[in-house]
């Protein structure tokens, strides 16, 4: 396995940390924007201060952590509108403002509460966005995500990602727990804890399971475990090692590397852990494959070409193409989501980065310095991509742009984060 033993011996070398709480919640940073970021004035809900957690905070802090939002100050501005209709087009340009967000907030006889919001493009002076939600005040920080989702959408194009959720490996002491939380960093839930190395999560596509890699068993076993239940089933446990999956566009099944037959190599199997066949008979080092959005071929690394790079392979015909060449490493290839490149990490004079490729143009894009950058993660809409890198002698995590333009850094306190992996867009 070509980068599992170094990520393993890299947890079992940091320095020992003060245990904290287990659920510790990840803080995002921004640490570079975009060359040009959209004012928008999110005016305070009417009535949204009748209630401790409103929502207008939360989706302006959305915006802003994408990096491709600005917020105007709604400070001074009276009557404060609540409708579309009561918005004042010439107000706001003179704050400079391209959109406006205004909406209501009223309770309801069973408890619930009545959101409403609307988006008004003040320089076409047009309502873009006119939603209501009945929700308990327990559901605030999620439709304050659903809310920042459709802003974000109607004003770049691409589908927001502020309700997905993102899993990494958490180490406190002696302790490795596989982490999950929503995109913003709260709520972090742990699923799965062990004295032994966790690695590799991969969320199934309709984000009710995780496949991952453990070492409780003291050598690597490949689980498939439930979001919703809690169950789990070890799928890949044969002799040797069992490392890397990562499921179908369909989730019908997981692509795994494994060490039974000798070497390593991928292996196409069910989620229950039947129905065993090998993909290529190759005397090479094949491993961290992934499927491609159509589901028509795999991603992978190998050294076949007698130092690592990365590989494409028909499943119908096993022809393989061979798609990086600049560099003697490159590893962890991830598709995008559109099937229009990927991400990986790339060595460049002895610094690990993560750089693109465009399938179309060949061009590679390295979108970060290292030195120590591994395990991408391209966010559903394949605007960010999430990764873990070396900070102070301990993990981190960080996420930057497709264009390299955003930049993220997201903080656990006292605590070393890794294998990053960014969940699907929640189904309606």
């Amino acid at each position: 396995m070509i980068l599992l033993l170094r990520r393993w011996l890299a947890f079992g070398l940091l320095a020992a940390v003060p245990l904290v709480s287990a659920h510790a919640q990840l803080s995002i940073e921004i640490v570079g924007g975009a060359a040009t970021a959209i004012p928008i004035a999110i005016v305070p809900f009417d009535a949204e201060a009748t209630w401790p957690l409103g929502i207008t905070g939360i989706v302006g802090a959305d915006l802003s952590r994408s990096g491709l939002f600005r917020l105007v100050n709604t400070d001074g501005v009276v009557p404060r509108p609540a409708r579309a209709q009561d918005v004042q087009p010439a107000v706001w340009r003179g704050r400079n403002a391209d959109a406006v967000v205004v909406g209501s907030m009223r309770p309801l006889p069973d408890g619930r509460v009545d959101v409403r919001f609307d988006l008004v493009d003040v320089v076409k002076q047009v309502t873009l966005a006119s939603m209501a939600y009945t929700v308990t005040p327990a559901q605030f920080r999620a439709t304050a995500h659903k809310i920042a989702d459709v802003i974000y959408q109607k004003m770049t194009g691409a589908p927001g990602v502020f309700s997905t959720r993102i899993a990494y490996i958490a180490k406190q002491g002696p302790r490795y727990q596989l982490m999950v939380a929503d995109a913003d960093g709260f709520n972090p839930q742990s699923v799965v804890s062990s004295n032994q190395p966790l690695l590799s999560p991969r969320w199934s596509p309709d984000g009710t399971r995780i496949a991952y890699v453990s070492f409780e068993s003291r050598k690597p076993v490949v689980y498939v475990q439930s979001l919703v239940t809690g169950a789990r089933r070890a799928i890949a446990n044969f002799r040797g090692s069992n490392s890397s999956p990562a499921w179908s566009p369909d989730g019908t099944k997981l692509v795994v590397t494994l060490s039974k037959d000798g070497g390593s190599q991928m292996f196409l199997m069910n989620p229950d852990g039947t129905g065993v066949t090998r993909v290529l008979a190759s005397a090479s080092i094949d491993t961290e494959a992934m499927f491609t959005p159509d589901g028509q071929s795999l991603v992978f690394t190998s050294d076949r070409g007698g130092t690592a790079q990365i590989y494409r392979v028909s499943l119908a015909t096993h022809q393989i193409e061979r798609l990086t060449f600049e560099g003697d490493y490159n590893v962890s290839p991830r598709p995008f989501p559109d099937g229009k490149g990927i991400a990986f990490v790339h060595r460049e004079n002895g610094r690990f980065e993560i750089a693109t490729l465009d399938f179309a143009t060949r061009q590679m894009q390295v979108l970060t310095s290292g030195p120590s950058d591994e395990s991408p993660s391209i966010a559903p809409n394949g605007r960010m991509i999430i990764y873990a890198n070396e900070a102070g002698g301990g993990g981190t995590l960080a996420a930057v742009s497709t264009d390299g333009r955003v930049k993220q850094r997201l903080v656990a306190p006292a605590t070393d984060v890794r294998e990053p992996a960014w969940g699907p867009l929640p189904r309606s």
